[in-house]
């Protein structure tokens, strides 16, 4: 497998999966038909410039600093502003947002890289988002109530 599609399969992990070290990333890789050494990983790691973020369980995973906290708190901040109420039917997530905010809400949803979410769709005051799974749709749910009571 070529650097570049190798990049962009590590990129697809790390956002899919909470990775905690490189030897999960190579027996991930594995798995996706990507045979690579840790040395391997160690250096696209570096490339990629990774870094380790805390999550809430104190542990910590690999991911991408795309964006500063200043630039997300914008999006968070968005969210916040146009959010009324949500629901789900199995993994269908349903957002109300005050009128004419629902797709300034879908952008910030889009922006937070909510990686449960296979796409959405806004009109005017309503967000449909179709989830992987019913489970990612109750995780997704407690983390936008946390940004929400914040």
């Amino acid at each position: 497998m070529r650097k570049t599609s190798r990049h962009a399969k590590i990129l697809e992990i790390i956002r899919k999966y909470d990775v905690e070290t490189q030897e999960e990333l190579a027996a991930r890789l594995v798995q996706e038909g990507c045979p690579v050494t840790q040395a391997t990983v160690s250096r696209d790691i570096r490339e990629l410039k990774l870094t380790k973020v805390a999550l809430s369980n104190g542990r910590q995973k690999y991911a991408v600093i795309s964006q500063t906290q200043k630039d997300l708190s914008k999006y968070i901040r968005v969210f916040k502003d146009g959010f009324r109420s949500m629901d789900m039917a199995q993994n269908i997530l349903v957002i109300k947002t005050v009128s004419g905010m629902a797709m300034a809400v879908a952008a910030a949803l889009d922006a937070m890289e909510c990686h449960e979410i296979v796409g959405s769709i806004a009109g005017d005051d309503t967000i449909m988002c179709a989830i992987r799974t019913v489970e990612d749709t109750m995780t997704l749910m407690k983390r936008l109530n946390k940004i929400i009571d914040t």
